[in-house]
């Protein structure tokens, strides 16, 4: 910036900032689950959302080692996670609610967790179990390297003992601090004593670990343990079912459950599949159903309470029960759900997809997962204006009901968006719209509602540097440059309707908007309206006879 003083005659160069600072899009596709998961391990905690990029990585946090990912009781979360990345998603969040479904019956002593560590051939080397008492100073490393024979004595005489490839070490860490280590372990169970020691009985004084040996023949550097470094995580004991629906409703000062995975900015979409598993099993009525889903839709709206004091960027993907098979039933459990809201989308009905715990045969799931999956696909390959419809939902091989032309004029004035299957065409999404309000016109697209969200934290993020600038009318132009700049940008993209950008959009900030009184108080206020595109839902030809002849002679 330039200098304010000069004492001394010379040549002064400054460097002056007079380009505007163009408003960067923020991301629209990523996603948060709520759900059951096989295992939660790697730095993962229970109730607590976790970044996911891929599936792999999910299996690394969220599923046993060498586990597909997916749970024998068949929770919905592990299909909804594939779902969601097979369609074209990319970051997510989830958040385990447990392992296994609540029941009325809680263990006393919950069983221990038992760390298996593999030797040659795939088999069984040795067995780490955690230390009741030491359940609640959270999860142990365990490390396992290479070592060698103990050298002889200083002065002794002799060959040194040969390194046949037999020993190793054990490490057991806690976050960075290293709490035990044994070097010059065999699995020998009856070594020389001068050149190593038995793996077991090394480590029996261990406060934090008991470790077992399993293998019953084979020579020790058959039996050695892999290198590597595993994990032994705490027992999750499952919640109870009186408390079930408060832990997945979570606390937001602890950053768990539903609540705290809405402090995480970034996430633009949500659901909580597993609320239809827990009530298939009977954990929750449908009353808590609707409880936690109406408080995801209420906290996508932003409260008056200052919940979420940004301006509201969510959606929430709701899942009708699967009981609630044909469209007239489906209608009765929106009737008694009664939630309108221009955050919220329903889709119907459910979607049939592979087990890989049966074989691959078909299990019917929600289809919250790969729903949000062709968002995030349409959001990549078209933009966010884009409605996500008439689109393929991949990995689905049949859906819970045929929904017919008739029946989708039942269902579609009242917000539920149709997945259909069609002759020659494949199973298809079939409709766009939000659960708004039916006389609320303007919300009743998800795309217009997307896009608007879009717009209003790329210009809340963008126009940052604002804050604390001097409120003139040079400060007044240059939002409205950059601003302008912005939607003209999305105008060319497609996302705007209208033959030029004026028709399209507008922006003020002027004397009349921001008068002395204003100022005074230390506010700026800018007035952006835009006339965003909306879906060709209904395409109507209008065809009638025509006789050139006879026109032609009119002429």
């Amino acid at each position: 910036m330039a200098r304010l003083d000069y004492k001394a005659p010379g040549v002064y160069i400054e460097e002056i900032d007079r380009g505007s600072r163009p408003i960067e899009g923020v991301s629209t596709a990523v996603a948060g689950f709520v759900g059951f998961t096989e295992d939660i391990r790697g730095g993962a905690e229970l109730y607590k959302p976790m970044l996911v990029t891929n599936w792999t990585q999910y299996l690394n946090y969220f599923a046993r080692p060498q586990s597909d990912g997916y749970t024998d009781f068949n929770a919905y979360l592990p299909f909804a996670v594939y779902g969601y990345f097979m369609n074209g998603g990319g970051r997510c969040w989830i958040t385990s609610i447990g392992t296994q479904l609540p029941t009325a019956v809680r263990p006393t002593t919950p069983e221990p967790t038992i760390l298996q560590i593999n030797g040659r051939g795939n088999r069984p080397s040795l067995l780490f179990t955690l230390r009741p008492e030491q359940a609640a100073g959270g999860p142990l490393n365990i490390v396992i390297n290479d070592s060698g024979p103990r050298p002889l004595p200083e002065g002794t005489e002799g060959e040194p003992p040969p390194n046949t490839g037999e020993y190793f070490t054990i490490q057991i860490s806690r976050g960075e601090e290293v709490l035990e280590q044994y070097e010059n372990l065999t699995m020998n169970r009856e070594p020389a004593a001068q050149t190593a020691t038995y793996a077991v009985a090394a480590s029996r004084n261990s406060m934090y670990v008991n470790v077992t040996d399993p293998s019953r023949s084979g020579s020790p550097l058959a039996r050695r343990p892999a290198n590597g470094q595993y994990e032994l995580t705490i027992p999750i004991v499952p919640s109870s079912p009186d408390r079930f629906s408060q832990d997945i409703e979570g606390v937001r000062d602890d950053r768990t459950g539903v609540r705290g995975i809405f402090e995480i900015d970034e996430i633009t979409m949500l659901a909580c599949p597993d609320l239809m598993r827990a009530y298939e099993a009977r954990v929750i009525d449908l009353d808590q159903v609707h409880y936690i889903m109406e408080l995801m839709v209420s906290m996508c709206e932003g409260s008056a309470s200052g919940d979420i004091p940004n301006p509201p960027n969510r959606m929430v993907l709701l899942d009708p029960p699967l009981e609630s098979t044909k469209p007239q039933q489906v209608v009765e459990w929106l009737e008694r759900f009664n939630r309108r809201s221009m955050f919220a989308a329903l889709y119907y009905p459910w979607i049939k997809v592979g087990n890989p715990r049966d074989g691959g045969r078909p299990i019917l799931v929600p289809p919250c997962g790969h729903m949000m999956g062709v968002w995030g696909r349409t959001d990549e390959t078209r933009g966010v204006y884009k409605a996500p419809a008439n689109e393929v939902p991949r990995g689905v091989i049949g859906l819970a009901y045929e929904t017919n032309f008739r029946e989708q004029e039942l269902l579609n004035p009242l917000g539920i968006n149709c997945i259909r299957n069609f002759p020659n065409r494949g199973i298809r999404i079939w409709g766009a719209r939000t659960l708004v309000e039916p006389d609320k016109t303007e919300w009743r697209y998800i795309s217009v509602r997307r896009l608007i969200s879009y717009i209003e934290k790329s210009i809340e993020l963008g126009t940052q540097w604002v804050v604390f600038e001097p409120n003139d009318e040079y400060l007044w132009s240059r939002v409205i440059r950059v601003v302008s700049n912005f939607l003209e940008r999305l105008w060319r993209e497609g996302a705007l309707f209208g033959a030029t950008p004026q028709q399209s959009f507008y922006v003020k900030c002027d004397e009349e908007l921001n008068p002395e009184e204003t100022r005074i108080l230390g506010r700026l206020y800018v007035e952006v309206g835009v006339c965003p595109v909306r879906p060709a839902e209904f395409v109507i030809f209008r065809i009638s006879q025509w006789n050139g002849f006879e026109g032609n002679e009119a002429e």
